[in-house]
């Protein structure tokens, strides 16, 4: 629900910024080097709004790859997942976001004449060759002010465990209070962060800036270590991401939870969950599963169905760009229609049968999009709909899991957050804990998805403001988990 909304705030009537998760790969195909090299353009979404792009093909004749940057929101690197050349039509297909780009080479070689199309719509996108490669735009975080910065005071220690049931091998970060005398040596209290949907690494880096180790660094100075690891196919992490879904990767974070209670150093009586975004949905799960576990915190996350999350994404995005009211209903009953054909789908066949069903129906009463004889392929950047990341996405509600959640939970939203509507999400979180006798639900006014301090909450805002995380959430959840595990000391035998 956070990353690779590169292009969502536009006026292409996206599907909403929560993509599945996919690992880069190399397409073979027919091609010649005159496709290969850096390009440059923009996509202009509403008058007044650039958004710069730059894409970098590499490879040889018959194997070609390609990342693409958007340098104004700090991310760069972004995989595609499929570069395909025929003659002189160039087609893209990325999964984060969902996405594809399809160009013609002009004769002299130098510009890419095309469509950038997303969620359901579609923009013009030309682009030409630059003429020296550009650097990123705050990509590393270090012009932060909030990113720490070594020497720490505490311990760092690099980790790694595996996930024998779901096939993966995951790499992370495990910071430890210092040990500095008998009064703080140990076992200690531990948390484990959840990042949100798509490929993110231990810190959780995005726009510039790595809230994952804002939050560690300011856990750890309060006697309380944390570990941060690297999502599957990101950083030092394995395992299957294309046919992978968001319970597969809550197996992971019960990985992660055994890694934590094998060691000696760490309480096993005092270990929670923190889940942003995506990953307010996977600890619940979790926390449903294993009544060992002392707390979770949910930030910025669901509440309601999650169908109805990326519906309200859609209609927000597209409203604040300045789509008319009808185009807006009129999108968001296109997207209803084709989420309703696939999340029910036992497998994948089924779903793309399903799914090219419901656009054929659509485009042939819909005209544009396909005629009258409503034999429309199923645009590039939709066909993700149907893969077994959004399907279950698609079909969940959190609310079932979180009904029987007993240990101590916190839900922390922003008064301006557009992704997932505090107002909303928080309210239908609180109903759904309203057996659970420590559960506490807190918005606080200005901040973002990301809880940033936000002039409006929109998506463009992210890598614009230089704060990463606002302090009165670290505040917050810091002095709640620091509460919480003071009540119960010394490690239980286990086994």
């Amino acid at each position: 629900m956070m990353t690779a909304i590169l292009f969502a705030a536009s006026t292409l009537g996206m599907a909403g910024p929560v993509p599945p998760r996919s690992a880069p790969q190399t397409t073979t195909v027919a091609a010649s080097n005159a496709i290969v090299g850096d390009w440059q353009g923009a996509i202009v979404p509403a008058p007044g709004r650039s958004i710069p792009l730059i894409l970098h093909i590499s490879g040889t004749p018959g194997s070609l790859t390609a990342t693409l940057d958007s340098p104004a929101q700090g991310a760069v690197g972004l995989p595609i997942a499929s570069v395909k050349q025929e003659g002189k039509t160039l087609h893209l297909v990325l999964t984060t976001p969902s996405a594809s780009y399809t160009a013609i080479l002009s004769d002299d070689g130098r510009t890419l004449e095309g469509t950038w199309s997303q969620g359901g719509g579609s923009i013009s996108l030309t682009m030409t060759r630059a003429t020296t490669r550009a650097a990123p735009a705050a990509t590393s975080g270090t012009a932060r002010p909030q990113t720490p910065r070594p020497p720490f005071p505490y311990r760092v220690e690099e980790v790694a465990y595996d996930n024998a049931i779901g096939g993966s091998h995951l790499a992370g970060t495990l910071t430890l209070p210092a040990n500095n005398g008998p009064a703080n040596n140990g076992p200690f209290p531990a948390v484990l962060l959840i990042t949100g949907s798509g490929l993110q690494d231990r810190d959780e880096t995005l726009f510039g800036h790595k809230p994952f180790l804002v939050w560690a660094d300011a856990l750890t100075r309060r006697g309380v270590a944390v570990l941060r690891v690297d999502d599957r196919q990101t950083g030092g992490s394995t395992g299957d991401v294309r046919s992978a879904t968001t319970a597969d990767f809550a197996g992971d974070v019960e990985a992660g939870l055994a890694f934590l209670r094998s060691r000696r150093d760490i309480d096993a009586s005092r270990i929670g969950l923190i889940g942003h975004s995506e990953g307010g949905i996977i600890a619940p799960i979790v926390a449903d599963r294993d009544p060992a576990l002392a707390f979770i915190v949910l930030l910025s996350g669901p509440g309601e169905p999650l169908e109805q999350v990326l519906l309200s994404q859609k209609r927000w995005l597209e409203t604040a760009a300045g789509v008319p009211k009808a185009t807006v209903d009129q999108s968001a009953a296109t997207m209803q229609r084709l989420y309703d054909a696939v999340k029910g789908a036992p497998d994948q066949q089924s779903a793309d049968s399903r799914l090219a069903a419901a656009w054929h129906s659509i485009a042939q009463h819909g005209g544009k999009h396909g005629g009258e004889r409503g034999d429309a392929p199923v645009p590039i950047g939709l066909r993700t709909i149907a893969q077994p990341w959004m399907r279950w996405f698609l079909a969940y509600d959190p609310r079932p899991a979180l009904e029987k959640v007993r240990c101590p939970v916190l839900a922390l939203g922003g008064s301006k957050d557009v992704q997932v509507p505090a107002s909303r999400n928080l309210a239908d979180i609180k109903a759904a804990l309203h057996d659970n006798p420590d559960a506490t639900t807190i918005e606080i006014p200005g901040l973002n998805h990301l809880l940033q301090t936000a002039p409006t909450g929109n998506v463009s805002e992210y890598a614009a403001i230089e704060e990463t995380v606002s302090p009165i959430a670290l505040k917050t959840v810091g002095d709640w988990i620091v509460d919480r595990t003071k009540r119960a000391r010394g490690r239980p035998k286990l086994g």
